[in-house]
């Protein structure tokens, strides 16, 4: 574990000299991640060794060296997909031709439904192509394409900003530019989640993988941290078209690091394989058919469960991540939520949420519930449900000062439901998708959980674009109308209970699975 303590403080490195032009209270940021970092690493290396598992020194030492520059990858691909609703609170304050903002909530909610719908149907393709030509050939496929696509939203934003080559046809056709080079960045992005479930599925046994989703999940969680707190530095010291600059030149480092270091399997790296004891144990036949194996997958009830409570984890976990910082600036001159300390760390808040959801899921799934995955499902989602009523019962409660720091409860209630759906969301997709689907068959089976993930998010987007009230502007551009009033935001929660008590009864339908071999 010493060599996951250094590795994972390596992974600041970039958040370092990405924060190099937002002060010291970055490093702040930074700092406080790195200590709850190593507190999480210190407490999961102090946990017994699991007797199923006996893996060599030199084994795990080549398995890190695997897995960190491909979640690194992941992380910055993150940061290339949210960096979209960082570069709103640009754009909305341009106006198109009509006088209203260049990107209005609607006119989020459109790309990001766009994207989120390319990503989520992506899986048809991906998964089987995934399965057939390796994880090492996704990450590189969606690292490099996802990269290019950030190239050309770049380009289109420096062109619209600096008044150069089209700017008056990209001002005037915003929304349609962006849904289709979102679109195109999205498709790439599919290939990430499938590529990493697939590499690590070979590398690690079914009664660890719950414990190692809770260390993956916080390089999601940095991705996170990069795509918001980060984002928002890059918009307000560097300009709005770097936010998707950055990301290129990130992922185009991480790609050639792939390239180099990451294997799909131990004997491509020159080490012996080992019965992993998920769903492909004893399967030593021939790769199935892509249809053949959908028909499997689909007809699996635990697999479309499984896919049934990421849809409604998709949902909610864009919910608060997406909007409460938006629901905040629009309402700020009745609630003054705007400029608390929830509101100026919101990256650092949701990184640290994830961070926790992670950890407590993994290590709970792995030491109490035997590596099961539907209590920890389960329990969370009644906390994602219990959280999403108080957050209904607060959201228009007004930011307090405590102990000289204000404070936002609706805030604290949105970092809570994100901690966790984020748990759940790392279980499932990441961890019950490796059991289930088996190694074999992971990239369709994550393929398909994944697409739920994201049909969710689409549902969430969409549905929000059109119930949640609209901008409305006055002469001077100051934001009025009912978009400045709480109450009329009341969809918000109110859709996170629902959806919350959805996945909660889902998740107890597979309280009980566990993965068996061929031959079981």
């Amino acid at each position: 574990m010493k060599n996951l303590l250094i590795a994972l403080s390596c992974m600041l490195a970039p958040s370092v000299a990405l924060a190099a032009g937002g002060g010291m209270e970055a490093y702040g940021e930074i700092v406080a991640i790195f200590i709850l970092l190593a507190v999480v690493v210190f407490v999961i290396s102090r946990l017994p060794t699991v007797e199923e598992v006996n893996h060599s020194a030199e084994f795990r030492r080549r398995r890190v060296m695997n897995w960190l520059p491909l979640g690194l990858t992941y992380a910055f691909l993150y940061m290339g997909r949210y960096n979209l609703k960082v570069s709103k609170f640009a754009f909305e304050e341009m106006q198109d031709s009509a006088g209203g903002a260049l990107m209005s909530n609607e006119g989020f909610g459109v790309i990001f439904t766009v994207g989120v719908w390319v990503y989520g149907s992506a899986f048809l393709i991906n998964g089987p192509l995934t399965d057939k030509l390796g994880g090492r050939f996704a990450i590189l496929v969606g690292a490099g394409g996802s990269a290019f696509a950030n190239l050309l939203m770049g380009l289109a934003t420096w062109s619209l900003v600096n008044q150069g080559p089209m700017h008056t046809a990209i001002g005037e056709n915003f929304i349609t530019i962006f849904s289709v080079l979102y679109g195109v960045n999205m498709y790439f992005q599919s290939f990430g989640a499938v590529a990493v479930v697939k590499c690590n599925a070979p590398w690690f046994h079914v009664r660890e993988r719950g414990v190692f989703g809770a260390i993956f999940g916080i390089l999601i969680s940095l991705g996170v941290y990069f795509a918001f707190d980060l984002g928002y530095k890059i918009v307000n010291h560097i300009g709005v078209a770097e936010v998707f600059f950055i990301p290129t030149v990130m992922l185009a480092i991480f790609w050639i690091a792939d390239y180099f270091l990451v294997r799909n399997s131990p004997e491509d790296a020159g080490l012996k394989d080992f019965d992993t004891a998920d769903a492909s144990s004893g399967d030593d036949g021939p790769q199935l058919g892509a249809l053949e194996v959908f028909k499997k997958m689909l007809t699996n009830p635990i697999i479309i469960t499984i896919a049934l409570v990421e849809f409604c984890s998709g949902f909610i976990r864009q919910a608060p991540m997406q909007w409460y910082r938006t629901f905040a600036k629009q309402t700020n001159e009745v609630l003054q939520l705007k400029g608390d300390f929830i509101y100026d760390h919101w990256g650092m808040w949701l990184c640290v949420a994830g961070i926790m959801g992670g950890v407590l899921a993994g290590v709970i799934s792995d030491r109490v519930f035997q590596s099961r995955r539907g209590p920890v499902a389960a329990i969370l989602y009644l906390g994602v449900t219990l959280g999403s009523v108080v957050l209904y019962f607060t959201y228009q409660i007004p930011a307090i000062e405590f102990a000289g720091v204000k404070l936002s409860v609706p805030g604290v209630m949105a970092i809570l439901i994100s901690m966790c759906v984020i748990g759940v969301h790392g279980m499932l997709s990441g961890t019950a998708s490796m059991d289930f689907g088996g190694r074999k068959n992971v990239g369709i089976a994550v393929g398909i959980i994944d697409g739920f993930v994201y049909l969710g998010t689409g549902v969430m987007s969409l549905t929000y674009a059109y119930v949640l009230p609209q901008e409305q502007f006055d002469t001077s551009g100051q934001l009025i109308g009912p978009v400045t009033q709480p109450e009329n935001w009341s969809p918000w929660p109110i859709s996170m209970i629902i959806i919350g008590f959805c996945g909660f009864a889902l998740a107890t339908r597979v309280w009980n699975a566990k993965p068996k071999g061929k031959g079981a």
